[in-house]
C-alpha cells in the first residue's frame, strides 16, 4: 500500500515512506524514484510490476541494502536502511535479506555443488560442518532438490537452478527475500513450480517475499500486485476468495474481475501523501481526460469529471462543482 496508513510497527515487514532516488551521470539526473510509498506485512508474498524504467530494480537494490535512497525513509524487518553503518550494511545482506535474480549465474556459484552453494552463506556467518551440510540438505529437500545435492549447476535445468538459489538465499533465515525476475527465463509450468516454493517458504517460515517482474501475468500467483509507474506506487490489485464481493466499506464496488474461477480482483488506485492518484490511461482515455478535471464531493465519494463537461447536480439537487 503506499502512502502508508499503517504505523512502522512489529507487523509490517517493509516500510518505504517518499522514497527518493536521483542517479547522478556527469550534468544529467535521473530520477529513478519519485517519493514511492510501499508497506508490506511481516510474512506477505507481494509482487511489485512496472514496466522498465519504472523504479522497481532501484527499489529492490535500496531494499537489499546495495543501494541507498537520495531522501526518504526505509526501514526493513525493524531496521532503518538509511542509517546502517558499512559493517552493520555487510550483516543486513547476510542475515536479513536474501536475494534472487533472473540469471541463475549471479544465483550460483557454477563450480560449487547444489549442497556447497547452500553452506557457503552458512560458513559466511560462523555456521560450519555437520551443522551446515544438515541444515543444507533440508532446505534442498524443501525446495524439492535434495537428490541433486552433489551435482554442479550446469548439470541442472534453469528451474532446479532456481530451487538451488532459493535454498542458498534462505542459508542464513533471513526475514525477508527479494526476487529480482525468479522465473524470467523458466518456462510457465517451472515459472508455476517456482512460486509455489515462494509461497510455501513465506507461509511455513513467515518471510515476506517481495517478486519484482515486468510481467504483469504475476499477479495471478499472488494475493497483490504492487504497480510501479513513473517511481511511484500508482495502483495495487488485491485478489481474494471467489465469492468475495470486493465492497469498500461504504457499499461501493470497486475496479473487480475473475482472473480464476476460484479468485476475485479488485484494483485500488494509490492515494500519496499529497493527495495524488494516478488514473489508469484506459480510464483516461474513455473520458478524454487531460490536463485538467473537475472534482467534485458527493456525499461519501469523489467524483471526478472531465474538464470540458459540467458535473451533475448532487441529489439535494445542488452544484457540486
Amino acid at each position: 500500500m503506499s502512502a502508508p496508513q499503517r504505523s512502522s510497527s512489529s507487523d509490517v515487514a517493509i516500510w518505504c515512506e517518499s522514497v527518493v532516488r536521483i542517479h547522478r551521470h556527469g550534468q544529467l539526473e535521473v530520477q529513478a524514484l519519485q517519493g514511492l510509498d510501499l508497506a508490506v506485512d511481516a510474512g506477505e508474498m507481494i509482487a511489485v510490476v512496472g514496466p522498465s524504467g519504472a523504479g522497481k530494480s532501484t527499489l529492490l537494490a535500496i531494499l537489499a541494502g546495495s543501494d541507498q535512497p537520495s531522501a526518504g525513509q526505509v526501514r526493513v524487518a525493524g531496521r532503518d536502511v538509511t542509517a546502517l553503518t558499512r559493517s552493520e550494511r555487510v550483516a543486513y545482506r547476510r542475515e536479513v535479506v536474501g536475494a534472487i535474480f533472473q540469471q541463475t549465474a549471479r544465483n550460483v556459484v557454477p563450480y560449487l555443488s547444489a549442497v556447497q552453494n547452500v553452506t557457503m552463506p552458512m560458513s559466511c556467518a560462523g555456521v560450519r560442518g555437520k551443522r551446515a551440510h544438515t541444515a543444507a540438505m533440508d532446505l534442498l529437500e524443501r525446495v524439492g532438490v535434495a537428490d541433486l545435492a552433489q551435482r554442479l549447476p550446469g548439470q541442472m535445468s534453469g528451474g532446479q537452478q532456481q530451487r538451488v538459489a532459493i535454498a542458498t538465499a534462505m542459508a542464513n533465515g533471513p526475514r525477508v527475500l527479494l526476487a529480482d525476475e525468479p522465473t524470467g527465463e523458466l518456462d510457465t509450468a517451472t515459472s508455476d513450480e517456482i512460486f509455489a516454493v515462494l509461497r510455501d517458504l513465506s507461509t511455513a517460515d513467515g518471510v515476506t517475499v517481495v517478486v519484482v517482474t515486468h510481467d504483469p501475468a504475476v499477479s495471478e500467483r499472488v494475493t497483490r500486485t504492487v504497480a510501479i509507474r513513473d517511481g511511484r506506487t500508482s495502483s495495487e490489485m488485491v485478489r481474494g476468495p471467489a465469492g468475495s464481493t470486493g465492497r469498500h466499506p461504504d457499499g461501493h464496488l470497486g475496479r473487480t474481475g475473475d482472473i480464476h474461477a476460484h479468485s476475485v480482483v479488485q484494483e485500488f488506485a494509490v492515494m500519496d501523501k499529497a493527495g495524488r492518484i494516478q488514473v489508469p490511461r484506459e480510464y483516461r482515455e474513455a473520458l478524454g481526460l487531460t490536463r485538467r478535471v473537475r472534482l467534485t464531493l458527493e456525499h461519501n465519494r469523489v467524483e471526478l469529471w472531465p474538464d470540458a463537461l459540467p458535473p451533475r447536480p448532487s441529489s439535494d439537487g445542488q452544484d457540486q462543482s
